[in-house]
């Protein structure tokens, strides 16, 4: 397939990277509410609609930003779902639940798009000038959401890592690393800017890949 144009990778790129963001953002309200804590829903953010969780800036802006500027990767972010971990009967560990829900649920819908991937070069063939399009949206969902699992698996808060990583953690050690809260995103942008992060999430991004492409038998 040639080299696409903006509006052919935006088309192609849009859904993978919204479902992405929007349903790691659901699977939080939906491991809270099974938790106990049921903010999500009464907010009326315990949804699998896109609407509910658009950022303008995160679901939007950035990444048509990323795309137009050629950077060569593409990551976003949604509304975080609101939780309260008051709610919970064990807050420190249930919300290292909650947090973990996110990356799980972007490393099951990179079994999806994987699997979507084996259909098209299998039994979805023969579908003409939409396979091409199709394996690309599919390849892109496994890379996009093998991106938003590692990187928010990094023992940073506020990313989930973190958060895991506060819960999780005795005591001391959690309160020492929740203290870097407010610092957390500048770290992140840090490490990015420096050139750092892409040696850390590379390796990860890639086993997940890896892995996903070979359980489909790809």
């Amino acid at each position: 397939m040639n080299e696409l144009n903006l509006i052919q990778k935006i088309a192609v790129y849009s859904l993978p990277l919204l479902f992405a963001i929007t349903v790691h953002e659901a699977a939080h309200g939906y491991a809270a509410r099974r938790l106990g804590d049921r903010t999500a829903e009464m907010l009326g953010r315990l949804t699998l609609n896109p609407i509910k969780h658009i950022d303008p800036v995160g679901t939007l802006l950035v990444p048509i930003m990323l795309l137009m500027s050629g950077a060569g990767f593409i990551f976003g972010w949604a509304k975080p779902v609101p939780v309260s971990p008051r709610n919970f009967k064990n807050p420190g560990k249930d919300m290292a639940m909650v947090a973990a829900a996110g990356p799980a649920s972007n490393l099951v819908m990179a079994l999806f798009w994987a699997i979507i991937m084996r259909l098209v070069v299998g039994p979805l063939s023969g579908i003409g000038v939409l396979a091409d399009p199709l394996f690309l949206m599919a390849q892109f969902g496994v890379i996009i959401n093998a991106l938003l699992a590692v990187l928010n698996m990094l023992p940073i808060p506020p990313l989930d890592g973190g958060r895991v990583a506060v819960g999780l953690l005795p005591p001391k050690a959690s309160m020492g690393l929740a203290q870097i809260e407010p610092y957390g995103m500048w770290i992140l942008v840090g490490l990015m800017v420096t050139g750092f992060l892409s040696p850390i999430l590379w390796p990860g991004i890639s086993l997940v890949v890896s892995l996903m492409t070979s359980l489909v038998g790809l």
